[in-house]
């Protein structure tokens, strides 16, 4: 009986390799853990595109939205790690999710394959709404206490209305949504007045004149959008959130199988048309260090360990 248990476990030691060096022989899931029409959405479906051409099988996009994104990033923490289910993550699926009660750990059940880009968060008003700027906002707040109504399409949506209460010593009026893409939807027609918006999905319609981006919420300006000022230009150097897309398989996956993925992500980020594509979004192209499994589990734990002992300290819970 031994005899045959260790010829058993020399079989699979060979078989696995095997198997990854055949990687991949069908098409490939790729969860994007909220509705159509968001960010999240389109910037996975720009680099599945890339990434199936390159792979040879198809990359085939999923929405899996709920929850802030959680039932999604659940699905693949499920998932059998070969590599066939994959998801695109971000800072509300894979840091700010500790707002909901997760049947998964954020730390250990993921294995990170590289950091795509890291993205302006936007703090966006409908075209209408009395005011073009953070100073205007705030004073247009001050006088009107608890009117505007704030999106509340993720965890950085419910920690922007939050953030941005506490620094001006506001109140707004703060609604859910399930998506940025139903809540631009909403925005467009005039139900609700603010959102944070990442990039990708509020640019086009910013260029196009039926939103107004307030502030960028980022340090300083971005490449990608050098026109639109910052939070700590507009007088709010504290209203900062974060905002990036990477990609992760599930935990146990093996090496050779994430390396593989990470070359096709690699490349595609290296392709010229994504790369504009990725820009016209006002994404900005992860640095090459980054892009790598190492330099997104960096990036993840670094974001971890700042941002949630402020969740915490400050109770927010996801609705």
């Amino acid at each position: 009986m031994q005899n045959f248990a260790a010829m058993v476990v020399a079989l699979l030691a060979l078989v696995a390799p095997a198997r990854a060096d055949n990687f991949p022989n069908r098409s490939i899931t790729l969860i994007v853990p909220f509705p159509p029409g968001g960010s999240t959405d389109v910037a996975g479906r720009i680099i599945a595109e890339k990434m199936g051409a390159l792979l040879g099988q198809a990359v085939v996009v999923e929405n899996a939205g709920g929850a802030g994104g959680s039932i999604g990033v659940g699905r693949l923490a499920r998932s059998t790690p070969d590599g066939y289910t994959i998801d695109i993550g971000q800072w509300d699926t894979h840091v700010g999710g500790i707002i909901y009660n997760l049947n998964y750990d954020l730390q250990t059940d993921f294995a990170p394959i590289g950091l795509m880009t890291v993205n302006p968060q936007l703090l966006v008003a409908r075209q209408a709404f009395p005011a073009d700027d953070l100073k205007t906002l705030v004073g247009w707040l001050k006088a009107h206490p608890g009117d505007a109504k704030f999106v509340n399409q993720n965890a950085s949506g419910q920690i922007g209305a939050l953030l941005l209460e506490k620094l001006t010593a506001t109140q707004v009026l703060i609604v859910p949504y399930r998506g940025a893409g139903p809540a631009l939807t909403d925005m467009l027609s005039g139900q609700v007045d603010l959102a944070v918006f990442q990039a990708a999905v509020a640019m086009p319609q910013v260029r196009a004149g039926t939103l107004k981006a307030l502030a960028n919420l980022s340090v300083q300006r971005s490449a990608a959008i050098p026109d639109i000022p910052t939070s700590g230009e507009g007088g709010l150097p504290g209203y900062l959130m974060s905002g990036w897309f990477g990609l992760y398989a599930p935990k146990g996956t093996p090496a050779p199988i994430i390396a593989t993925l990470n070359a096709a992500m690699v490349q595609a980020l290296a392709d010229a048309t994504v790369r504009k594509r990725l820009n016209d979004l006002g994404l900005d192209i992860a640095a090459r260090e980054q892009q790598t499994p190492l330099g997104l589990d960096a990036f993840t734990k670094a974001e971890t360990e700042k941002w949630w002992p402020i969740i915490r300290a400050a109770g927010i819970r996801g609705e």
